[in-house]
């Protein structure tokens, strides 16, 4: 499964913005140049968060877009389910649109589909917009994050 730019940019924007959050409005070009996405992509991008309520915008000179509830109750899944549709490997195990064939009640990939998919559900709804700012500024304050030995 391979996400596209939707899911990674509109991730690295809503992460953002919760960076900023508590700081007013943010204005996308901002947003844009930061994390070096064109903003014609993210007006884009922001609309669908818009529209599935999870950012929303603050119109005048001093407008811009905000979260539209804490970093805490946004997780990595809230955003790629909106902006990348249902999640699953194949059709046959998709969160929501599970096209059945004649095989499947029998069928051995499509159990070994739908465990990959529930492992990755379940991290992309553990981690939330919170979890990932803490981990940025424990990069920034440590110069590293998580070391992982093998």
């Amino acid at each position: 499964m391979k996400l596209s730019t939707r899911g990674e940019y509109g991730l690295r924007a809503m992460f953002d913005l919760a960076l900023r959050q508590g700081e007013g409005p943010v204005p996308l070009k901002d947003v844009a140049e930061r994390q070096e996405i064109s903003g014609h992509y993210l007006e884009q991008l922001i609309a669908g968060l818009r529209k599935a309520g999870l950012v929303k915008s603050v119109r005048g000179a001093q407008g811009g877009y905000m979260l539209a509830r804490p970093p805490n109750e946004i997780t990595v899944g809230d955003i790629v389910r909106v902006l990348e549709g249902p999640i699953g490997p194949t059709e046959c195990v998709s969160q929501e649109d599970q096209t059945a064939c004649e095989r499947s009640e029998t069928c051995i990939a499509r159990r070994v589909w739908q465990r990959v998919r529930d492992s990755i559900v379940e991290v992309m709804d553990s981690i939330t917009l919170a979890d990932m700012c803490a981990e940025a500024k424990k990069i920034e304050r440590d110069g590293s994050g998580d070391m992982y030995y093998i």
